[in-house]
Formats: C-alpha cells, structure tokens, sequence
C-alpha cells in the first residue's frame, strides 16, 4: 500500500470537511434557501464519501482481501479485518447510502436531513481517518 497516497487522500478528505463546516448555515431553512451553500455542501459531502471509499481501497488491497461488491461492502470489509469498528462502520455505510441519493436523485434530497449530518455527523469522517492511520501505524 502507498502509505503517501492514503494520507494524501486523508488530507484532501480533512479539506472536503473544513470547507462543509466553513459552509454550515445556522437552520436548516437557511441551507434550504441558500443554493451556494447547498452545492458547496453536497459536493464536499460527496467527495468526502468517495475517499473514504477510495482509501477503503487501497487498505483492502494491502491486506489481500476479496474485493467489495459495493461502496457500503468496502466498510464492511475493513470492519470484518478488524480496521474499523461497528459504529463506524455503520456510520460509513449509511454516508454512502446519502452520497448515492446526493449523486442520483438531487432532487430529492431532505435540507433538514442534509443539515443534522453536517452539524453533527462531520466527525464521522475524521473517526475514519483516524482508524484508518492507526491502523497503518500499527501495521506498516
């Protein structure tokens, strides 16, 4: 595994979660009204989804594992081999499940749903992160 690339991918994720943050309106009418804020906050909410699943990746391919059918399946693989916990697994697996509708049905997304997740379960990702480089410092 590039340990550079994975920490690459780890800073690009803090980033993605510093500008959400930057973004966050106070209500979530103020998110609902506002299409600047809405386009900064899903995009950086998908691509925070899509390293982490990326890093998922490249730790799945270093510990020679089979691969994973779905973005969700690449959590599960990491909690199977001890790398995450349930909680943030499942946590994982259900960021997945937002970015998908985020990605396929815009239309559709729930403002006061988006705003509960980017005021209270941004640490999710850096709960990733974290996992994700204790696992390398203690297996590489």
């Amino acid at each position: 595994m590039d340990r550079d690339v994975v920490l690459f991918k780890i800073e690009s994720l803090e980033r993605c979660v510093d500008r959400i943050r930057s973004k966050v309106p106070a209500t979530p009418q103020d998110l609902a009204g506002n299409l600047d804020a809405q386009d900064i906050i899903v995009l950086n909410l998908e691509r925070a989804v899509q390293l982490c699943v990326d890093i998922a990746a490249h730790v799945v391919a270093e510990l020679k594992i089979p691969a994973p059918m779905t973005m969700a399946d690449s959590f599960a693989r990491l909690r199977q081999t001890g790398v995450l916990d349930e909680d943030v697994t499942q946590r994982m697996q259900k960021a997945v499940g937002f970015r998908n509708i985020a990605v396929r049905e815009y239309q559709a997304i729930n403002w006061d749903m988006v705003h509960s997740i980017i005021t209270d379960r941004l640490d999710d990702f850096r709960q990733y992160a974290a996992a994700i480089v204790g696992w390398m410092e203690t297996h590489g």
